[in-house]
């Protein structure tokens, strides 16, 4: 038996309002390749299907011509699909009843029943190509405050946080209860948040915040689960020995993302749980100019000029780019030049900052603190910052309009 475990995929995401659609069908076509060519008997998403709580027509349709494509690839294929905390957890799993008979389990939110965790849902066998079973996956979807049993938040007296006693309680139990049904079988997790140890990337993940901890270590998985499918980690990466694993996103999602391995990774029950990175091509290039830290306007422009850039490249298939500049001269001289450059390439901009001299060489200071400060004023700080000037009253108002809907 084969299996395919891959995760945030973040269908809809926009780069400074372009669309990665482009690269998300080609990542779904070499998906469905893969699935071919590996034979490939199940496959695991764990998390972050979608960019945000409310995907676009467009978005769902992908994801659904995704999972048509997949299964054309190999008519027997099982797939079984876990909300991240990007998803609309009841809006995902709506179409279970139709998907579920095409062997697509499809679960955003935790069930429970007299007994405890619905196992009849979570607790899923999995059958090789000659209809053996061979393994079974307890699949858990991206947990919220109230999945986790007895949590009390501020509690003390204990060894742990009162987050890690909740989520390794709620795994124990799961995993004896799967352990009973499972006879012997080997027993696949699947989970969507932050193992201590793992390695985050700035720009695209969330920090998972209940009762302020954010990361638990990977030993709340009993050792009982031969391997640990997660999700939300960006970066490929294996803790606990490679029983614990992140398949990391099929393409960067951010500027730090940029120098990743990117892929998915494939586990042969014939050879045991060692996990195999399978690397994925990118469809689109992605740049960092200048690779680290900012650089005056001139050092940009030669970078830019450097790139190995083709003419007549589809506008959804040109690379991104994020520009960090050094103020050297007046802002708006910079960006009306930049500007000017930028729109006769065939690039797109993901982000852009201007940081004046003044911001690099001052010394850090504490920040201040709440009592000292409104939001406001904070806001301006950021601004200034990321773009070297201060907000004008558009971006204040938008701010405004922004801060009053929370």
């Amino acid at each position: 038996m084969r299996i395919l475990h891959t995760a945030d995929w973040h269908i809809g995401q926009t780069l400074n309002g372009w669309s990665r659609e482009h690269e998300h069908e080609s990542f779904f076509a070499n998906l469905s390749q893969l699935i071919a060519s590996e034979r490939i008997d199940v496959l695991l998403v764990a998390g972050d299907v979608f960019d945000g709580i409310n995907p676009s027509g467009d978005s769902l349709r992908l994801l659904y011509r995704a999972i048509a494509d997949c299964l054309r690839a190999n008519p027997k294929l099982q797939i079984i699909m876990t909300a991240g905390n990007h998803d609309p957890a009841q809006r995902l799993e709506a179409p279970e009843a139709v998907l579920n008979a095409l062997g697509v389990h499809v679960l955003g939110t935790l069930r429970r029943n007299a007994d405890g965790v619905d196992m009849d849902r979570h607790l899923i066998p999995l059958r090789d190509a000659s209809g053996v079973l061979r393994a079974h996956v307890l699949a858990i979807p991206f947990l919220r405050q109230a999945d986790l049993p007895g949590l009390q938040l501020g509690a003390t007296g204990g060894s742990e946080h009162a987050i890690t006693t909740a989520a390794r309680a709620l795994h124990i139990a799961m995993t004896e209860a799967a352990n009973i049904r499972a006879d012997g079988l080997p027993i696949i997790a699947m989970g969507h948040l932050t193992c201590a140890g793992g390695l985050e990337s700035e720009g695209a993940e969330r920090r998972i915040l209940i009762g302020g901890e954010h990361a638990v270590p990977p030993d709340i998985y009993p050792s009982a689960l031969s391997y640990v499918a997660l999700g939300h980690l960006h970066r490929a990466q294996s803790l606990d020995g490679g029983r614990v694993r992140y398949s990391g996103s099929p393409f960067p999602l951010s500027a730090a993302e940029i120098g990743y391995d990117h892929g998915v990774t494939l586990l042969d029950l014939n050879e045991g749980f060692t996990p195999t990175h399978i690397p994925v091509p990118r469809a689109v290039p992605m740049y960092r100019l200048p690779a680290s830290g900012v650089a005056p306007l001139s050092e940009v422009i030669d970078a830019l000029n450097a790139l190995d850039l083709a003419a007549d490249t589809p506008r959804n298939a040109q690379p991104f780019v994020y520009l960090s500049l050094l103020a050297d001269q007046p802002v708006t001289q910079i960006a009306a030049t930049l500007d000017a450059l930028v729109s006769s390439l065939p690039i797109r901009v993901a982000g852009q900052s201007i940081t004046k001299p003044e911001a690099i060489a001052a010394p850090s200071a504490s920040p201040p603190s709440l009592s000292e400060t409104n939001p406001e004023d904070l806001f301006h700080m950021a601004f200034r910052t990321s773009h070297g000037v201060d907000p004008d009253t558009m971006h204040l108002a938008a701010f405004r309009e922004a801060f009053s809907e929370i």
